[in-house]
């Protein structure tokens, strides 16, 4: 399993992860259509679009937890296609759901520890690296994970992202119920991120809060991947679609 964050065949760059022609399905209802899509490494990648376009089934299948019933999943080259989502994991792929995934019964601490059992980094470097990232949970250590605010429980959940040594991380709906201010102080750590050289995917409904950090942009509709292009080609299709889109 490939496990570096950066892989090149030839002259052109080996995206990190890729989709191609993946369908994916919940019984008999298919979800996923096609669905092709190349993700740089070292990026932002916003996937975009309506309730119903297949984001988080795309999330699922990238993170192994669901397994495509057609088409091929690649990471840095290497056919990944039904692996399963623990390998994933060694590899680098993180998952942070929707719901942002934490221990609410336990303290902060003990979820930032959660995942430093198997890995190379001590228990006290993690915590350093969490705190200086995340200044705000510095002074909430022993606190209990369930009572702290919205914007500092997503703070946590990127945070135990951060003690596994992510190669990719998937987020999905990171601003669902934060104030507009604590969204873009989120992304802003989610951009510092990634110019430590991790990938990051983000899948919004609404384009305002992603587009300004994004450096790639992937509008997805009834399955598949409709277009790809910058933030600002995005914004010209959406603004062309829905007469001023965003969160319309």
């Amino acid at each position: 399993m490939p496990r570096s964050k950066a892989h090149t065949n030839g002259s052109a760059p080996t995206p990190l992860l890729e989709l191609r022609d993946v369908r994916a399905a919940y019984g008999k209802i298919e979800v996923l259509h096609g669905m092709d899509l190349a993700v740089p490494g070292g990026a932002l990648v916003a996937i975009l679009g309506p309730n119903g376009a297949g984001k988080t089934t795309t999330l699922r299948v990238m993170s192994g937890l669901m397994h495509p019933t057609s088409g091929h999943m690649l990471l840095e080259g290497y056919d990944v296609t039904g692996v399963a989502p623990e390998r994933l994991a060694d590899a680098g792929v993180c998952l942070i759901p929707e719901g942002r995934g934490i221990f609410p019964n336990l303290t902060v601490r003990e979820n930032i520890l959660m995942d430093t059992y198997a890995r190379r980094q001590s228990p006290r470097e993690v915590e350093e690296i969490v705190c200086t990232r995340f200044p705000a949970l510095r002074d909430r250590l022993y606190q209990m994970a369930g009572t702290l605010s919205g914007g500092e429980q997503q703070m946590l959940a990127l945070s135990r992202a951060l003690s596994t040594d992510p190669a990719l991380i998937l987020l999905d709906e990171v601003s669902m119920g934060l104030a507009p201010i604590i969204v873009e102080r989120l992304f802003g750590v989610i951009r510092e991120l990634v110019t430590t050289g991790v990938t990051i995917i983000v899948v919004e409904q609404f384009a305002d809060v992603v587009l300004d950090f994004a450096d790639t942009v992937a509008l997805m509709a009834q399955g598949r991947v409709r277009a790809t292009g910058t933030p600002k080609q995005a914004k010209d299709i959406l603004a062309d679609t829905y007469l001023g889109g965003g969160r319309r």
